[in-house]
C-alpha cells in the first residue's frame, strides 16, 4: 500500500530524514516510533504530499505522491497531531463539509455521517456547535471525518493525546475494525507504547531521520534481548545514542 524509498528530506543543512525506506502492507496497522525531532511528522507529511522529499519516492496503492498528489490525497486520511477544525458550525455541518469537499453524493454522505457519528459515540450531540466539544470530542470527530470518504491508508500523528481512556479504547476499536472489515492500512505515530504494543502488526523506529529496526514488537523484543519487557525498555535501548542500526529481517 505505501512504499517509501531512499527518501531524504533536507531544510538547508539539516537533513530531517535520511535515506529512509519502508514499506507498509495493506491491510495493517504499522506503527512509526521514533523520539522528538526524529522526523516522523515530516515523513507523514510527505507521504500526504504537503511536503515535498528531496530526494527519493513515496506511492500510494501504485500512486506517485509528487506527480499524482490529487489522487494520493483521495486515497488518504490524515490526522494531524494538531487538528483544526471549523468550531463554527455543529458536528453534523462539519461532516457534510467533509463529503462535499470529497464530492461524496448527498445521500451517501448523509448516511454516512450518521454511521460515523453514532460509532464515535457523538449522535446525541450530531448539532452542537464544535466550539462546545472538549478536546477528547473533537478529537474524535476529526477521525470520523477522515473515514468519511473511506480512505485506503489513514495517517494518524499521536491519535491519542487528549482521550480519556474510554476514547483512547474506542479509538484502538476501531482502527482494529477498519482494517479488518475495509481493508484500510494505517500508519500511526504515538509515544503511547503500549498502543503499539497492543494494535500494531509492524513497527518501525527511526531516530535522527534514520531507520533503526523494524518488525514486530515480538521481534524487537528478540532482537534487543528485551522479552518479557514493556516496549519502552526496547524504544529506549533503539533510540540510546551511538545505537548502531540493527540489521532488519
Amino acid at each position: 500500500m505505501l512504499i517509501i524509498s531512499n527518501v531524504t528530506r533536507r531544510y538547508g543543512d539539516f537533513v530531517a530524514v535520511n535515506n529512509l525506506s519502508l514499506t507498509v502492507p495493506t491491510g495493517s496497522i504499522f506503527g512509526f516510533l521514533g523520539p522528538n525531532g526524529a522526523g516522523k511528522t515530516t515523513t507523514m507529511k510527505m507521504v500526504c504530499g504537503l511536503i515535498r522529499p528531496s530526494s527519493g519516492q513515496i506511492t500510494v496503492n501504485g500512486l506517485d505522491v509528487v506527480r499524482d498528489p490529487l489522487g494520493v490525497k483521495r486515497q488518504i486520511g490524515y490526522v494531524p497531531d494538531r487538528p483544526h477544525l471549523y468550531e463554527r458550525l455543529s458536528a453534523r455541518e462539519y461532516m457534510y463539509f467533509i463529503a462535499g469537499l470529497y464530492d461524496i453524493e448527498a445521500t451517501k454522505g448523509k448516511a454516512r455521517t450518521d454511521e460515523l457519528l453514532d460509532l464515535f459515540g457523538l449522535a446525541r450531540v450530531r448539532d452542537h456547535l464544535v466550539e462546545s466539544f472538549s478536546h477528547g470530542m473533537k478529537q474524535r470527530l476529526v477521525m470520523a471525518s477522515v473515514l468519511l470518504h473511506e480512505p485506503k491508508l489513514m495517517i494518524v500523528d499521536e491519535p491519542m493525546v487528549g482521550l480519556d481512556p474510554q476514547g483512547a479504547r474506542l479509538l484502538k476499536d476501531v482502527l482494529r475494525e477498519e482494517t479488518r472489515e475495509r481493508n484500510l492500512t494505517v500508519l500511526l505515530s504515538t509515544h503511547t507504547l503500549d498502543v503499539a504494543d497492543e494494535v500494531c502488526d509492524q513497527v518501525a523506529v527511526i531516530n535522527h531521520g534514520h531507520l533503526v529496526a523494524q518488525g514486530s514488537t515480538a521481534e524487537l523484543r528478540s532482537q534487543t534481548g528485551t522479552e518479557g519487557k514493556h516496549l519502552e525498555e526496547v524504544f529506549l535501548q533503539l533510540t540510546a545514542e551511538g545505537q548502531p542500526q540493527m540489521e532488519l529481517s
